[in-house]
């Protein structure tokens, strides 16, 4: 029997991912950035560098507890780098990596396709609501 080497192990692993599969790597990283708010911090910082408040401000409605959850997981994750800079007071900026920037192409396109279509997605589902009341 041949034994294989950790790196090939890993190589046959990656052909082996199933995100169907709720244990499977992939699964659990379609999980985190199919999330909201990863989904408009990442499209927020595909402009450039911002720093925490301007994020803040630039995403109506998210809490800074949930801000600074997601931009940790981005961080740790790989999606963005967090810069310090030593000054009164601190300066912080959030700057999307290359893996970062790939991703901003795909859901920056699922935040532009609901802003282009959510009007007939909203009629839709009216008539829908109407068709269900209908035959309740």
């Amino acid at each position: 029997m041949a034994t294989t080497t950790a790196a090939q192990r890993r190589e046959q692993a990656r052909f082996e991912y199933d995100a169907f599969l709720r244990n499977c790597p992939t699964n659990q990283l379609l999980d985190r950035i199919s999330d909201k708010w990863v989904s408009l911090v990442v499209s927020a910082l595909a402009a450039g560098p911002m720093r925490y408040s301007d994020l803040g401000r630039k995403i109506a409605g998210v809490s800074p507890k949930m801000l600074t959850q997601t931009l940790r997981s981005l961080e740790r994750d790989g999606i963005l780098t967090r810069t310090v800079t030593p000054s009164v007071p601190v300066r912080v900026d959030y700057e999307l990596t290359p893996l970062g920037a790939s991703l901003s192409l795909l859901l920056s396109a699922v935040k532009d396709w609901a802003e282009t279509h959510f009007d007939e997605v909203h009629l839709a589902r009216e008539r829908y609501d109407t068709e269900t009341a209908e035959t309740s």
